[in-house]
């Protein structure tokens, strides 16, 4: 078996957004589908009380980027929630609550961590006898936290039981080249060039190309997911919406993606919206409990060790596609490996489906797509990566 390198480790934390603790501000009528969390393992954040704008690249060949319409802010309100991606046991949870928005007060706007055409996709798909254009969808997500099964129940059951749902998405154009080409191509055979739609679709291909360019640069994506929100909210006029992010781009009061002086979406728009906005950490739901107790052999000696379970997260890294990792928490262990050397790789919390607390020995199994599976030994020393909590792999 081979180990997963660096480069491999770093795709996978990239993959997965920090659970930085959000800012709870419950109130009014909604206090009994949005009940306060278990803080989430972050340190307290300073707050940033001067936020600054990002300088863009301006890099070339792209689309002339589209002049944003200016409106009044609207009347509505926000209902933010951040999660950690792809698991099942949050988007479970995300369909109560919407149901209940939806059912009891007649919310029907559901802002997604989508692109604009993704968005506008599902919006067709709502209307459509078949899935052919969600299997479309799915099939373009390869390789990122959305090519789960779980996503796909979780759309099925908005279409079943709420079908008056309207999607937005506001991120930066992701699958451009596949989804994003493919309605750039559905609007002009249907001769709609001259549409805000057709605009607005080649702004967020637009938008994603300085991303791109950039190398990924996500004070670039941090800079327009906010613009875009507030012009597709604003537009609502005075809708209520409820809104589904990475925590990440919920937590308030610290660096985006550890970025000095990149705000998160959520510190943009409270500076638009004020009160009108609640936040809220869902990355509680995706806490898994032990499931058996095992015994592991680490560098030659027998731990017990606690077994939470698998998750089935699918994205291409260095070494192949993993399919899936499984994941255990050594018992007094940390003694015995603290100074054991370090690999260089690291996985921040947020990967793990279990809470992490500092002074830990955990135990990675990731499942490739043919069949190897690789483990991978991490402890806990209070190291911070890309602003993020992580762990650092380390050789028993």
């Amino acid at each position: 078996m081979k180990k997963l390198c660096f480069a491999a480790i770093l795709l996978i934390a990239a993959l997965v957004l920090a659970t930085c603790g959000g800012e709870e501000n419950n109130h009014n009528d909604y206090d009994t589908l949005t009940q306060s969390p278990t803080p989430s393992p972050m340190p307290s954040p300073t707050p940033n009380t001067t936020p600054q704008q990002t300088p863009l690249p301006s890099p070339t060949p792209e689309p002339e980027l589209e002049s944003v319409q200016e409106l009044p802010p609207s009347t509505g309100r926000i209902f933010l929630f951040g999660e950690a991606h792809g698991n099942q046991a949050t988007m479970l949870r995300q369909i109560e609550i919407w149901g209940e928005f939806y059912r009891d007060y007649g919310m029907r706007h559901l802002f997604i961590e989508s692109s604009y055409f993704a968005a506008q996709f599902l919006n067709m798909w709502m209307q459509a006898d078949d899935d052919t254009i969600l299997y479309e969808l799915f099939e373009d997500w390869r390789g990122s936290p959305a090519h789960t099964t779980y996503k796909l129940d979780f759309y099925r059951a908005i279409k079943r039981d709420f079908p008056e749902t309207i999607f937005h998405g506001n991120d930066v154009g992701h699958q451009s080249g596949t989804t994003g080409q493919r309605f750039l191509r559905h609007l002009r055979d249907n001769g709609l060039q001259d549409t805000p739609s057709y605009h607005l679709t080649r702004e967020s291909i637009a938008q994603f190309t300085r991303f791109a360019v950039a190398g990924s640069d996500h004070a670039i994506r941090a800079y327009y997911k906010p613009q875009n929100f507030i012009r597709a909210f604003d537009a609502l006029v005075d809708q209520d919406v409820m809104a589904i992010h990475g925590m990440a781009h919920v937590a308030e009061g610290i660096d985006f993606w550890g970025l000095e002086g990149v705000d998160s979406m959520a510190t943009t728009l409270r500076q638009r919206y004020g009160d009108q906005m609640q936040t809220f950490d869902m990355t509680r739901y995706a806490m898994a409990q032990v499931i058996r107790t095992d015994v592991l052999t680490i560098g030659g000696m027998e731990f017990y060790a606690s077994y939470y379970g698998r998750d089935n997260m699918a994205f291409d890294a260095q070494m192949g596609r993993i399919v899936g990792r499984e994941f255990w928490r050594v018992h007094d262990a940390y003694e015995h490996f603290a100074t054991s050397r370090l690999m260089g790789s690291v996985l921040p919390f947020d990967n793990f489906i279990m809470f992490v607390e500092i002074g830990e020995i955990l135990v990675v199994d990731f499942h490739m797509e043919n069949g190897d599976v690789t483990r991978s030994y991490y402890r806990t020393s209070g190291r911070i990566w890309s602003g993020m909590p992580s762990a650092e792999e380390f050789l028993p």
